[in-house]
């Protein structure tokens, strides 16, 4: 069952026409009108045919959670066809509707039932606080599924070969305290806006298109350059490792078993299109992956064997009060690599490589990663030794989260987090090993007996989404008190910024800009009418690593004192000292031109 949930200010309908299953309705109901309502949109499906009682109950339950929540007045159960395409029979999506409106009224509850089968003209005036509009996926498993995530999780803390309890470890690392509080429900909550939304705006990287759906963003030329770099990184990266870059589609049809299975288990958060086909927007790769992987000629020789895809983009339903800036969105881009072994032997070797991948681009990219490793008893119990020599690879202690039971597809996995200046984890690097998908997506090899088997898969997202790497960027800056805040250099929109000091100076300036931009350096020149001291200022304030002032000292000496942002000196360089520590400090890293007109005073302001 599909249900959208709206608190409303009022909602009135009226009956206008019969289809051919409608249900014979009194006059009373062809018309109505409610002030202070939770209004209940739904749409039966096929599959809450098999258990329509289970799906009637769960209705209930979430119709009363959520007006706990939002306290209205009255509760309308009003049947909206249009929520999905694969609906149940009309007999069936009536008796479920009859059953919720009896079981709520039960419960003392205000309730109204408008008339299956009818096209209706309505009106409703939305409240618009963070949970007036809430979707919500029921199924008739919810009971169980709420039953067994209630079992508790153990928690550990793993450090140099020991396992310590959370309470009674002596942490070094305020960031590891954070996200072990944060995880155990005693940090900081989620309330509250993080730096980082402002940062991206004034900083004209990003902002919200309010013309979309929420959690949607738009680029602007500074932060697409940011992405496309990162973007190129990870490819880069996965490529050395012998990952085979591919592309899939961003739609998926749920009447396909094994997507429709593999998509639960996102429930609410698929985030769906309204056609004739139930299509899901991916959430990742793993539809498109599995799907070439599957129709793939595999022996065992092939195997360990990886695929790539950036996803651009990748789609999550999150709550309306949950979305925020960079750190949680609808719409994201998301490296997402998938690898396929043999046996769990195999696995756990490729695994460990895929953890160095994940430190090694914390170094990278300058942000300090604190590690989560979760587990199943029954996997901890086999793979202790191993489990504990991996946490002695990250070289710093990390929380362990043991599960009772297995409730995902994955039995391992590993996430490294960032922690923002609120104390809160921003979900980062992360590999998890799948012992679902290769059979229910019948990936297969021929082993070594020429026998088929299906693979362990892993999943790999050697950063995190784009999205939350610079939202680690950005909350990074604010967090080192002290400091001047600045991004690596290889992802600095602008890496030199020339000043010539007036008019005369300036066709040395661009000069000088061409030597160095010939070296794949970001250079641009401040030809405004500005004073040096506001030039200084402006380029202080775009975070520029390298400034260099042009007066005549330097058009006869052709030396220049360079103010460097990093370390807050005045160095002395020549054009190649410069290019020479450009070079040397962002070696190994990609390389794209400055997206913008070299001149600053010709640029438009997106703001």
């Amino acid at each position: 069952m599909r249900v959208l949930l709206i608190h409303s200010d009022y909602i009135k309908y009226q009956v206008k026409n019969k289809t051919p299953v409608a249900e014979e309705i009194e006059e009373s109901y062809k018309n109505g009108a409610f002030e202070e309502a939770l209004v209940v949109f739904s749409s039966i499906e096929k599959e809450d045919e098999k258990n329509p009682e289970a799906i009637a109950r769960n209705l209930v339950a979430e119709v009363k959670k959520t007006n706990e929540e939002v306290n209205a007045e009255k509760i309308v159960l009003y049947p909206y066809a249009h929520l999905s395409s694969s609906l149940g029979a009309p007999k069936v999506a009536v008796q479920i509707l009859k059953d919720a409106e009896d079981a709520l009224k039960e419960e003392g509850l205000d309730v109204f039932r408008v008339p299956f089968g009818w096209y209706k003209a309505f009106e409703i005036s939305c409240k618009g606080h963070p949970l007036s509009e809430l979707s919500r996926n029921i199924s008739s498993d919810k009971e169980e599924e709420e039953k067994k995530e209630k079992k508790p999780s153990k928690w550990l803390i793993f450090d140099n070969g020991k396992a310590i309890e959370p309470k009674e470890y002596n942490y070094k690392s305020s960031d590891l305290e954070k996200l072990v509080a944060y995880e155990l429900g005693e940090g900081a909550s989620d309330e509250g806006e993080p730096p980082h939304v402002k940062i991206m705006r004034e900083k004209e990287l990003c902002d919200y298109e309010l013309a979309s759906d929420i959690g949607n963003l738009k680029w602007y030329p500074k932060g697409r350059l940011i992405r496309d770099l990162l973007a190129d990184y990870v490819y880069n990266f996965v490529v050395d490792l012998g990952a085979m870059p591919i592309e899939t589609p961003i739609f998926y049809d749920l009447a396909n078993d094994a997507i429709r299975v593999h998509a639960a288990k996102f429930g609410e958060r698929q985030y769906k299109t309204a056609t004739k086909k139930d299509l899901m927007l991916r959430f990742a790769c793993c539809f498109g992956a599995f799907r070439v992987l599957g129709e793939s000629f595999l022996t065992w020789k092939n195997l360990p064997a990886k695929v790539y895809e950036l996803s651009t983009y990748s789609f999550r339903f999150e709550k309306r009060g949950e979305v925020v800036g960079l750190k949680r969105l609808r719409a994201f881009t998301m490296p997402d690599m998938h690898s396929i072994c043999t046996d769990m032997e195999q696995t756990l070797k490729e695994f460990d490589s895929q953890v160095d991948m994940c430190i090694q681009t914390g170094i990278d990219l300058e942000v300090n990663y604190e590690a989560i490793f979760r587990a199943t008893e029954d996997f901890y119990a086999e793979h202790k030794d191993w489990m504990e020599a991996t946490a002695r690879r990250i070289g710093k202690p990390l929380l362990l989260e043991i599960l009772p039971e297995r409730k995902h597809y994955w039995s391992c996995k590993i996430d490294f987090a960032a922690i923002d200046y609120l104390g809160r984890p921003i979900e980062n690097p992360t590999v998890q090993i799948d012992v679902e998908s290769g059979k229910r997506f019948s990936i297969e090899y021929i082993d070594e007996n020429e026998d088929v088997q299906n693979p362990i898969v892993l999943h790999c997202s050697p950063t995190g989404s784009i999205e939350r790497v610079i939202c680690s960027l950005l909350e990074n800056t604010a967090k080192e008190d002290g400091k001047s805040p600045i991004l690596p250099l290889w992802l600095s929109p602008s890496q030199v910024r020339i000043l010539p000091i007036g008019e005369k100076h300036l066709d040395y300036a661009n000069k000088l800009a061409d030597t160095i931009s010939a070296n794949d350096i970001r250079v641009d020149v401040d030809n405004s009418d500005d004073r040096v001291g506001k030039k200084i200022r402006k380029a202080s304030k775009e975070w520029i690593p390298y400034i260099i002032v042009i007066g005549d000292k330097e058009l006869e000496t052709n030396n220049y004192s360079v103010t460097v942002r990093k370390t807050g000196e005045k160095v002395d360089m020549t054009a190649d000292e410069l290019i020479n520590a450009v070079k040397e400090e962002t070696k190994g890293m990609p390389y794209r031109r400055l997206p913008l007109p070299r001149n600053v005073a010709d640029r438009i302001n997106f703001k």
